[in-house]
């Protein structure tokens, strides 16, 4: 079983989590820390960029108990290093004893080395043709071989999942919940209507969450982080999350994404008529995942603005908004064949 999202008290092993476990994992894997410590920006996972005595500073993920079972990161790990073999700039977790998977005291951790830089600007047109020649390079990839142990993006799992748990936990309130229902079934059934358009199309291993977050650029060198969410499925999915503004702006900017993409790998075009719908799947498993986090005491700190009246309104808001979206032409691609 790939994922074991753990219950209501998963968030509250990290209080367990200290400086001194988080100094003393890294160095059982052979570093020597020279006690300098900073939270990255990280919620679902603990991440701490770590100084090292006799070398550059690490970055050291500490994985939520019960999200990922062992065998999916080491099938995550083994992806970004397949990755870095073919010359993609991926960051790969680093191995001791032959394994990149450790564990400490309660805490399974991995350690990556550490790269600074800032995240993409979205109007660089060159920048984005280059990242979209190396997502069709993760794809090519990807399309080698399958993902065992990792899940795949699917309505089911992203959507029906994420309606059922906020209903089934109370977190609609009850004033909106006819409303929420009613959205919810309009949506998803235009989600299905955007996979029936789409027709036959591949999936294969991709990044899964690839946004401009996840995307570092220094001197005009470029590394792909974060791989925690590899899955299976279509490869828009890693192209759709660098297109912002309105139909006019983002129009351009997938022509340089596939113009750069379409260097390396053929791209269906017909998968673009799955971008809203994959956007809306995304803000449904959003708004559970928040709730299924919502005992972590960091996520009450850093999202104070969740499981508000205001909050619920505006996210039925923002599924009606998809539906008449997911109902529209879509983007449309100068070279599409």
């Amino acid at each position: 079983m790939a994922r074991a999202d753990a219950g209501p008290s998963s968030g509250l092993a990290y209080q367990e989590l200290t400086p001194d476990d988080i100094i003393g994992a890294v160095e059982s894997v052979g570093l020597a820390c020279d006690g300098r410590l900073l939270a990255l920006n990280s919620y679902e996972n603990r991440v701490y960029r770590v100084g090292v005595a006799d070398g550059p500073a690490v970055v050291a993920k500490f994985y939520r108990p019960g999200r990922w079972s062992d065998a999916a990161i080491r099938e995550e790990h083994d992806f970004t290093l397949e990755l870095a073999d073919a010359d993609i700039p991926v960051a790969t977790p680093l191995a001791r004893d032959g394994d990149t998977l450790h564990v400490h005291g309660a805490f399974r951790f991995a350690v990556y080395p550490c790269f600074g830089g800032r995240a993409p600007e979205l109007d660089d047109r060159d920048l984005l043709r280059q990242l979209g020649r190396l997502v069709a390079r993760i794809h090519r990839c990807g399309e080698q071989q399958a993902f065992h142990h990792r899940p795949a993006l699917t309505r089911p799992r992203l959507g029906d999942e994420s309606r059922d748990f906020l209903l089934d936990e109370g977190f609609i309130p009850p004033d909106i919940e006819p409303a929420y229902v009613a959205a919810c079934d309009a949506v998803l059934e235009a989600v299905d209507a955007c996979y029936e358009r789409c027709g036959p199309h591949m999936t294969l291993r991709i990044h899964g969450d690839f946004h401009p977050g996840n995307v570092l650029v220094r001197d005009d060198i470029v590394h792909l982080v974060d791989f925690d969410d590899t899955c299976t499925g279509p490869a828009v999915q890693d192209l759709w999350m660098f297109l912002s503004g309105d139909r006019s702006e983002q129009e351009p900017q997938l022509a340089e994404l596939l113009g750069g993409y379409m260097e390396f790998r053929h791209f269906n075009a017909a998968e673009l008529h799955l971008v809203e719908a994959l956007r809306t799947l995304r803000l449904m498993h959003y708004a559970a995942w928040l709730a299924r986090r919502w005992d972590d005491p960091a996520f009450r700190v850093a999202f104070p603005w969740f499981n508000t009246q205001r909050y619920w309104d505006e996210h039925v808001l923002a599924l009606k908004e998809q539906l008449a979206l997911m109902y529209e032409e879509p983007l449309a691609w100068e070279d599409a064949p």
